[in-house]
């Protein structure tokens, strides 16, 4: 397909796609001639994420970058290149090693970890932003006086596992490696305010079923 008609399939300007092949973040088409070049479902498909994580994910073009090169790296195994993917999307801040609420949520997070038997993700540790990001979240927690022990966390912990096992189902109905990472951080990116919404939906029902409507 020429540029006119990526731009109307896609719904992005033909100015805004040159934006992207300029910033790296679209492959370039295939070359025709000197000043026409052919796109196809790929770009289309790409086009869609990068949309998808600069409009609604907010995320700035470098990070967007970082994300997509982790997205198209042949060389890494699947679960490196997912985690390399997701980690390289914005993340909470760092917890503060100052603050002595820290050490007490490390040591409930990785208490949680050893009674999942999540030993992957112990393993990892603080090198995963998100690790850390779970770390810094739970000493605000603490540091607040709101509970946040492992206890506390486990069943919820045990409903993400669930969620996880459906994203990989969900992942893998595509066929190449790099439409599987692509659909897992569109699915960060787009599927995970729909979660946190269905969660607050699910508040409210339980509410009213417990205490009615008044």
């Amino acid at each position: 397909m020429r540029l006119s008609e990526l731009s109307a399939r896609s719904g992005v300007s033909t100015a805004t796609i040159k934006y992207y092949l300029r910033e790296g973040l679209l492959a370039p088409g295939r070359q025709l001639n000197a000043t026409t070049a052919d796109y196809d479902e790929t770009h289309l498909r790409r086009l869609r994420l990068v949309r998808a994580l600069i409009q609604v994910g907010r995320v700035p073009v470098a990070s967007a970058r970082e994300v997509l090169k982790h997205v198209d790296d042949e060389s890494l195994g699947r679960t490196i290149r997912l985690g390399a993917a997701l980690w390289a999307l914005p993340q909470a801040p760092d917890p503060d090693e100052e603050d002595p609420a820290t050490a007490a949520a490390a040591a409930e997070v990785d208490r949680l970890l050893r009674t999942l038997g999540w030993e992957a993700a112990r393993e990892i540790g603080a090198l995963s932003p998100v690790h850390r990001s779970l770390v810094a979240l739970v000493a605000t927690q603490i540091r607040l006086g709101y509970p946040c022990d492992a206890e506390t966390m486990a069943p919820y912990a045990e409903l993400m596992r669930q969620a996880a096992a459906r994203d990989l189902d969900r992942m893998e109905t595509y066929e190449s490696d790099t439409e599987m990472v692509e659909s897992a951080v569109s699915s960060a990116v787009l599927f995970e305010p729909v979660l946190r919404a269905l969660h607050r939906l699910a508040q409210e029902e339980e509410s009213a079923r417990r205490y009615g409507l008044e």
